[in-house]
């Protein structure tokens, strides 16, 4: 059965179907995605996600498009937004290393506090500004995909990721090195 048989088929909820893509998928999405990370585990993990993501959007899923390029594509921006993250988590550790290695303090503690700071601000974004947000980093899609999906232009979505990332800078200020750029 073709893929999109097995597409229509997990539109309408066939675990079946969808297992069959996950296994015909999966393994070509890995290698993927350990050719950017040079982690298995991690692509891995990406991989997973990708997938988990296909379930949770088959509905929406347009079967004009190939599934094969935009499971690709998809893993493909989530390998590359893992990389900015690790960039900007190695940029960022002496900051992060720096005040925990103080005597009284807890890292553990500084990390918990940063990470509910972080989900409270993006909880605050406005809901259109919020799902853009999630969508471009939690998601891994890009800006047309995001488009596509929410039925608006890219220009909409370029101004509400920039909105987002402007509160979210002012929200997470005290969070921030000096300076302050994300």
């Amino acid at each position: 059965m073709d893929d999109l048989a097995l597409l229509a088929r997990c539109r309408a909820g066939d675990d079946e179907a969808y297992a069959t893509l996950f296994h015909a998928h999966y393994p070509p999405l890995v290698r993927a995605a350990e050719r950017l990370l040079r982690d298995r585990s991690a692509a891995e993990d990406v991989a997973q996600e990708v997938m988990l993501q296909l379930w949770r959007r088959r509905e929406s899923l347009d079967g004009a498009v190939s599934l094969k390029a935009y499971l690709h594509q998809a893993t493909r921006n989530r390998a590359l937004n893992q990389l900015r993250h690790d960039r900007i988590v190695h940029i960022a550790e002496p900051f992060v290393r720096g005040p925990s290695s103080l005597p009284g303090t807890d890292a553990g503690a500084m990390s918990r506090e940063l990470g509910a700071a972080v989900a409270q601000a993006i909880a605050a974004l406005p809901p259109d500004v919020r799902d853009t947000f999630q969508m471009s980093r939690e998601d891994g899609l890009t800006y047309g995909e995001i488009a596509r999906a929410c039925d608006v232009s890219v220009k909409t979505v370029e101004a509400r990721m920039g909105r987002a990332l402007k509160l979210l800078r002012e929200r997470l200020a005290e969070w921030l090195p000096a300076g302050g750029g994300w």
